[in-house]
């Protein structure tokens, strides 16, 4: 089970995970995406949200995605949260015009599948 949300900036980012957080996800279950790699990173420390590592990927998901561009990355981490890869590049897309994807994702940590 996953839920994406797209907003404008960090401001509406923050609002919208306290809804998540609120209706019942952890903040383990919230990841964000921003197709700048700078700004991804400080809105994640900022939100005190998650980064899909390998733990959501896999091994040899993350060291292919150190030969990819950042869009097939962002896809391809999109998809292992449980996005269909037409959603994932959409949504990409979305990231392209400089907003911000929030994906909150329940995942049973035992075998990684998401619910």
């Amino acid at each position: 089970m996953y839920q994406v949300h797209v907003v404008e900036n960090g401001l509406q980012a923050k609002e919208k995970i306290d809804e998540l957080v609120t209706s019942g996800y952890t903040k383990d279950d919230v990841y964000l995406f921003a197709h700048d790699k700078t700004r991804s990173k400080h809105l994640t420390e900022n939100t005190n949200t998650e980064g899909v590592g390998m733990k959501e990927q896999g091994f040899l998901d993350t060291v292919g995605n150190l030969f990819k561009s950042r869009g097939d990355e962002l896809r391809n981490r999109m998809s292992n949260l449980g996005l269909s890869d037409m959603e994932a590049e959409r949504y990409e897309e979305v990231l392209d015009e400089g907003k911000v994807v929030i994906v909150a994702s329940k995942q049973d940590n035992k075998d990684g599948v998401t619910h």
